[in-house]
């Protein structure tokens, strides 16, 4: 068994949404709450140690790790997910973040749709504007393309990719999962209504990590499958993970990690195309094979594989802790845990949860849109599961 604290299983059933610091950046989907990760690196980490997150998406845990003085390793299959967590674990200075308050500032006057805007054709052609050329849609896209047609005016690359994610965090409020999309006005005001509060949520970040009185820590973001990454070279310079902590895919649920959503179920690649990097992959790249697929079999394999490479990356005293929701727990929850056996690891509980299994289940508002037809309830629950290598 395995002691928690009540401030653990607070941070587990709280409903708080994910704020505070960086962490509001972009609506990543199935995003850790900073709460539980928090807790969880106090469990079972002391600062200068290391912990991983494997599937780091947004990077939530890559943040509060390094705001706690540990060392924290983050790789995710996803370039979105990575720009998206070098961007937020990034330290700007006060000097960046006012001369990104300036550029969005100035955008009122450049963001007008009778000026002529630059079309690069590559990205047209290779489909990451898909979907937002409609007649409802194409001002926010050519918005977008006249302020990412500004970039250059930012002295350096990290103002660059700052401004990049303000793009794509108002780009995501005008249209995923929009039934009404905004107009031209509102989306301008939108973009320096997210410049100031990024950059509030920046200077805090900063600030936080100057006052830590812990000895400098890193946070490091892979762009590689965990797969694999035991081998990795990060591991020349840092000591192995104490913590693993993770919310690897869920299976048998559909969750668009790389689209967006257009007015009902058209999909669009272009959060890629406003960061500026190249994806082209599709849904069951990054889930481990399609929801569909008869049996599951290849995202059971595929998780066998990965948590032996994460076991070989483990010590005895390395405690793996992951958030997962299945779209039928009864049947897929025992198979997941067999893969975990296969894979070198063990389950071990937390003493005094009080439900049925041993285990802490949490509900997951708003888990809908994310189910399968036949999943939905299933879904809308999470299980915290915590493993260790076999003896």
């Amino acid at each position: 068994m395995m002691r928690i604290s009540e401030r653990f299983l607070e941070a587990v059933h709280s409903c708080e949404p994910v704020a505070g610091y960086t962490h509001d950046f972009y609506r990543y989907p199935a995003r850790f709450s900073p709460l539980v990760i928090r807790e969880a690196i106090r469990i079972f980490t002391q600062p200068g140690e290391t912990v991983l997150d494997p599937f780091m998406g947004g990077g939530t845990s890559i943040v509060e790790a390094h705001l706690l003085g540990r060392n924290a390793v983050g790789s995710d299959i996803n370039g979105l997910a990575v720009f998206l967590a070098k961007v937020k674990t990034t330290p700007m200075s006060d000097v960046d973040l006012g001369q990104i308050q300036r550029w969005a500032k100035s955008l009122n006057d450049e963001l007008n749709l009778r000026n002529v805007v630059g079309r690069d054709m590559d990205w047209i052609e290779t489909g990451y504007q898909r979907n937002i050329s409609t007649k409802n849609t194409w001002p926010i896209r050519k918005l977008l393309e006249l302020a990412l047609g500004t970039l250059q005016k930012l002295q350096n690359r990290r103002q660059r990719q700052f401004a990049r994610c303000v793009l794509l965090k108002s780009g995501q409020w005008a249209l995923d999962c929009r039934k009404e999309i905004p107009t031209v006005g509102e989306l301008r005001a939108r973009i320096v209504e997210d410049a100031d509060r990024m950059a509030a949520g920046s200077r805090a970040y900063a600030h936080a990590l100057r006052s830590t009185g812990e000895r400098a820590a890193h946070a490091i973001c892979l762009h590689r499958s965990a797969l694999g990454l035991e081998s990795d070279r990060v591991w020349e310079l840092n000591r192995k993970p104490r913590l693993i902590v993770t919310s690897p895919p869920y299976p048998g649920i559909h969750v668009l990690y790389h689209r967006w959503q257009i007015r009902g179920r058209r999909e669009t690649p272009a959060p890629f195309w406003i960061a500026g990097m190249q994806d082209g992959c599709g849904a069951s790249f990054y889930t481990f094979g399609d929801r569909k697929q008869h049996d599951l079999t290849n995202y059971f394999t595929q998780t066998e594989a990965v948590f032996k490479s994460l076991a070989a990356l483990s010590s005895q005293k390395t405690v793996i802790m992951q958030i997962v929701a299945f779209s039928d727990p009864l049947i897929q929850l025992p198979r997941y845990l067999d893969s975990m056996t296969h894979a070198g690891l063990m389950e071990i509980k937390p003493e005094h949860v009080e439900s049925r299994d041993g285990r802490i289940w949490r509900g997951v508002p708003n888990r809908k849109w994310y189910a399968s037809q036949r999943g939905e309830i299933g879904a809308s629950k999470e299980v915290v599961l915590f493993h260790r290598l076999q003896r």
